[in-house]
């Protein structure tokens, strides 16, 4: 993402002009947009147009738009966004109040306009137009039979392809069948790598399954490298980093990127520390769980006693269409750094955004054990009884 000019006053109102370079910019603007922002895009619009005999003829025209956004659509698989709304600036195409779709599109600017810019809102930006912020990491997560090639990103979790093969069981004393189709289903994952694993960008492509399929797959895929002489594949062999999952399932991609081995290899990616925290946030549970505790109510009590250390929330509460609760979440986050606590915001589309998703999307690591509330909890609970 290009940051283009920023605009804005003291009470925080104001603009901000970007330009979406990569398909990954536009999940970012999602989170930018909120219901009742003024957007400025160039757009294509159907015109009717009548010509001097009186015949009626229709036009597409690019002409640009400010509209008053009303919804906001996003496609996580194909990175595109739809923002509808109310035309609220002259155009001699579009009258005042007469509702558009625009499409946002990759290398086209676009200025967005908030009566509030709040710091959460802000931040996503510097992240944004932060270049070492790329998709680095790709995994390759696979049983007999099933795959699915991901890029993590720092944002995002994306599966690029998913590759099935029916594979027969082994037969006593007769695998030919088995063996060809296993060989069929690697063949095909390792298509699916070269055609989107871009070796420029990503350092680590994690192999994770369960048993010695990964082995397997790495034995044949490396051999045939060398038969085939590909040079892609065979400079590249030392990012393939193989490690232990329960399944071929995407959701499998949390236990791998947990692996220390993977850590210590992606310490330098947002990904890694989000999982890291995560686990770090269910250890706390398990073995003191008076400093671990999780729903918004719970986690405000305790950043009054001011004893958040760690404060891990899921960028989907900041969607929230009631301001006031937007705000709530925006004055945690806020009061948790001026408390010299760490803040991590959770992409809902990472797997380890999606877990913390199922912990109501909020919760804190304390710096010491907040017992009231506990025993507040017990109180209450006996008294229901």
């Amino acid at each position: 993402m290009k940051l283009v000019r920023k605009d804005l006053e003291k009470d925080n109102a104001g603009q901000v002009t970007l330009i979406p370079e990569e398909p990954e910019d536009m999940w970012h603007t999602y989170n930018l947009l909120q219901v009742g922002d003024s957007l400025r895009a160039s757009t294509i619009r159907k015109v009717q147009t009548e010509s001097a005999t009186g015949s009626v003829g229709s036009n597409r025209i690019r002409t640009t738009l400010t509209l008053c956004v009303e919804a906001i659509d996003f496609d996580s698989q194909a990175c595109q966004l739809r923002v509808k709304g109310t035309n609220i600036q002259e155009n001699e195409y579009v009258k005042m109040g007469a509702y558009h779709t625009i499409e946002l599109e990759p290398n086209r600017q676009f200025t967005l306009a908030k009566k509030q810019w709040d710091s959460v809102v802000l931040e996503r930006i510097e992240q944004a137009c932060d270049p070492a912020w790329s998709a680095d990491v790709a995994a390759v997560v696979m049983q007999e039979g099933l795959a699915h090639i991901c890029l993590v990103t720092p944002s995002m979790t994306l599966t690029r392809a998913k590759v099935e093969v029916n594979i027969p069981r082994k037969r006593k004393g007769n695998c030919s069948q088995h063996d060809r189709a296993l060989e069929r289903f690697y063949e095909q994952v390792v298509q699916a790598i070269q055609r989107h694993i871009n070796f420029e960008v990503v350092k680590c492509v994690l192999v994770a399954s369960p048993g010695f399929v990964r082995e397997q797959f790495c034995d044949y895929m490396f051999q045939q490298a060398v038969k085939t002489d590909n040079k892609l594949l065979l400079e590249n062999r030392s990012k393939f980093l193989q490690v232990h999952s329960s399944s071929g399932h995407k959701y499998a991609l949390k236990e791998a990127l947990c692996d220390p081995a993977v850590t210590s290899r992606l310490s330098d990616t947002k990904a890694a520390g989000e999982v890291k925290a995560l686990d770090d946030f269910y250890k706390m549970l398990q073995h003191e769980p008076d400093r671990a505790f999780y729903g918004l109510k719970h986690v405000e009590k305790a950043n009054e006693a001011m004893a958040i250390d760690t404060l891990l929330i899921s960028d989907e509460l900041f969607r929230h269409q009631d301001v006031a609760t937007r705000t709530r979440y925006v004055k945690l986050v806020d009061s948790v750094r001026e408390n010299m606590g760490t803040v991590r915001i959770f992409s809902s589309l990472h797997v380890s955004g999606e877990q913390l998703g199922q912990l109501t999307g909020v919760a804190a690591i304390l710096r010491f054990p907040v017992a009231e509330l506990s025993d507040q909890e017990d109180e209450s609970s006996s008294e229901e009884d």
